[in-house]
């Protein structure tokens, strides 16, 4: 399946996520449902579909933060990254400003995460 460079999210990870997404990420289901059925033994059903859809993808870079989806991802040699290397990534080329307003915001949130990290995405910012 060859995507080009977009943003992708299953039904399960919109059902999850709960609210409308911008118009620039699309749902998609993955074909075979099979590698998602696996998955599900070790993981929940959100981590499942977005690993088994990005094993149908071409050069996909797979956004996961739960460790145990990270381990399985690593194993299937698929590219990675977090919320928080997004994050960095973005100020990296220019899509944003600053990291540290975003990080602020997400720390309202339910997102967990260890202080160390945001002190280190911080740095790493230059912020």
């Amino acid at each position: 399946m060859k995507m080009g460079r977009k943003v992708f999210v299953t039904p399960i990870i919109l059902k999850e996520f709960g609210k409308s997404l911008p118009d620039w990420i699309s749902v998609v289901s993955p074909e075979n449902s099979h590698y998602q059925q696996i998955l599900e033994m070790d993981l929940d059903e959100g981590e499942a579909s977005a690993i088994a859809l990005s094993l149908e993808m071409k050069n996909p870079i797979l956004m996961i933060d739960e460790l145990k989806g990270r381990k399985v991802a690593e194993k299937l040699s698929l590219r990675y990254s977090g919320t928080f290397g997004l994050i960095l990534r973005a100020k990296q080329i220019g899509l944003i400003k600053s990291v540290k307003p975003i990080l602020e915001k997400i720390k309202t949130t339910n997102f967990r995460f260890d202080e160390k990290l945001f002190e280190k995405v911080l740095e790493q910012a230059g912020e």
